[in-house]
């Protein structure tokens, strides 16, 4: 899972990941302070930056937030809400010899949980450096180091695909990667991703009372980028309306069957970035669509 809401505010053929070391420009780089602005960012640009912004910071993302992940569960948000209680990829029993895909798998902690299940995920992301912590973990998973918009693999390859918080908040294109997972799913097949709730872009990104006041338009659609001194984009997010996710997944040819927006539960006392029991309670940090390939 790879929560952007703290920065704003046939089997398939896998192949290893490429681990790489972050050189001397990299390492500069943390020095750098970017730039926040609202622009617009095509598809190569904000792939471009947000590989590079997941390699550099995936050691301290797994630091921060992988107690809350754990190694093996599955969890679709900062509320904390599991996979073992929703079910919305069906009964557990029934994930049983399925063929799933997880876009945007990060240390590929959903796919440790399936693959207990019975099922045979592949996890994929588009940053080495967070498959990297997929393999430290360890399990006997199939990782795949590719970009969401041209998944690698054949037509009607999986049963199941998923994403939490992976991909689809950070590409400047989501109809495309809709239409790839679809390609990818055999008839009948689910999709289901979590993302930020569109809501939460006219709010302060802040835990705190000052995080309950709008601040913009929910339905200024301008990406909001961070960029070196040089203009060049280094993270880009990208804000959908409902509206717009549910015309993009016709588009890309699911039919939405739920939508999932998880209340705060009692036991979670915890703040990631913007999210927090203050806010939770009060307005949706998260939303969960849910869509089949008829």
């Amino acid at each position: 899972m790879t929560p952007e809401g703290e920065r704003i505010g046939g089997k398939s053929t896998t192949r290893e990941p490429i681990i790489q070391e972050p050189n001397s420009s990299e390492a500069a780089f943390e020095t750098f302070e970017p730039e926040a602005t609202r622009r617009q960012a095509d598809v190569a640009e904000s792939s471009r930056a947000n590989r590079g912004w997941w390699d550099r910071n995936a050691d301290e993302y797994q630091v921060e937030h992988g107690t809350f992940l754990g190694d093996d569960r599955f969890v679709w948000g900062p509320e904390g809400l599991d996979e073992v209680e929703a079910e919305l990829l069906g009964p557990p029993e029934d994930l049983k010899g399925k063929d799933v895909l997880e876009i945007g798998a990060g240390a590929a902690q959903c796919s440790r949980w399936l693959a207990a299940q019975g099922a045979c995920p592949v996890a994929l992301d588009i940053s080495h450096r967070q498959l990297q912590h997929a393999m430290r973990i360890g399990g006997s998973l199939h990782l795949v180091c590719a970009d969401a918009g041209a998944l690698p693999f054949a037509d009607g390859s999986f049963d199941l695909a998923c994403s939490a918080y992976g991909a689809l908040p950070f590409v400047a294109d989501p109809v495309l990667v809709l239409r790839e997972v679809r390609r990818v799913l055999r008839p009948g097949g689910r999709f289901v991703f979590s993302v930020t709730h569109p809501i939460r872009w006219a709010f302060p990104d802040e835990p705190g009372p000052e995080g309950l006041s709008v601040s913009g338009s929910y339905f200024d659609r301008t990406p909001y980028v961070e960029q070196d001194d040089e203009g060049r984009a280094v993270y880009v997010e990208h804000h959908r309306t409902i509206g717009d996710r549910v015309r993009d997944m016709v588009a890309g040819g699911f039919r939405l069957v739920d939508l999932v927006e998880p209340e705060w539960p009692a036991w979670n006392t915890s703040e990631w970035g913007g999210w927090s029991p203050l806010r939770g309670n009060l307005i949706p940090g998260s939303a969960i669509f849910v869509c089949v390939r008829d």
